[in-house]
């Protein structure tokens, strides 16, 4: 990747393969519209967007020093939510570990100067659901429940098909 290429870039939880079929098999029978493929579930921790690919060596500095410093994080589902254009399982992260995870990067990534932090505070959620109309679902949740153990650094490239993800490198909670 040259420098000055600019990679869609995001930080992530992965979901463990359990967890993305049993969701994948709940966004079939509750759902209906454009899902979001097994392939993209995550736990986002940072949406960075275009960045200069000179960039991405000292974003995974600052990812693999936070997640090193971080516990695994148990999560489970609490709820579905919809946004103007979204459709979400929300997650309850029983320890904070997702949660101080998200800040220490949020805080890390913007003395970085490449990323700008949300007025709101972070939200732990799984996106499954995308529409250009709200469709207005109340569907039953999944009883799901896991320990996150890693996190990654997404490249996203987007597609008249929809976004297509790749790891670009991943660590383990806690070292």
């Amino acid at each position: 990747m040259a420098g000055d290429e600019r990679l869609r870039l995001f930080l992530a939880l992965r979901l463990p393969d359990d967890v993305v079929a049993g969701i994948g098999a709940w966004q079939e029978r509750e759902l209906r519209g454009r899902l979001v493929p097994p392939g993209n579930l995550h736990v986002t921790l940072a949406f960075l967007g275009p960045r200069p690919a000179r960039a991405l060596p000292a974003i995974l500095d600052a990812l693999a020093r936070a997640a090193r410093d971080a516990e695994p994080a148990p999560l489970d589902v609490t709820g579905y939510r919809e946004t103007r254009s979204v459709g979400m399982l929300t997650l309850r992260d029983g320890t904070g570990a997702a949660t101080r995870l998200a800040e220490r990067l949020h805080a890390d990534l913007a003395a970085l100067g490449v990323y700008r932090p949300e007025a709101r505070p972070w939200l732990p959620h799984v996106t499954v659901l995308r529409f250009r109309e709200r469709p207005q679902l109340r569907p039953e949740t999944p009883e799901l429940r896991w320990v996150s153990s890693d996190a990654a650094a997404l490249l996203s490239r987007l597609h008249p098909s929809g976004a297509l993800y790749e790891v670009l490198e991943s660590f383990g909670l806690g070292g």
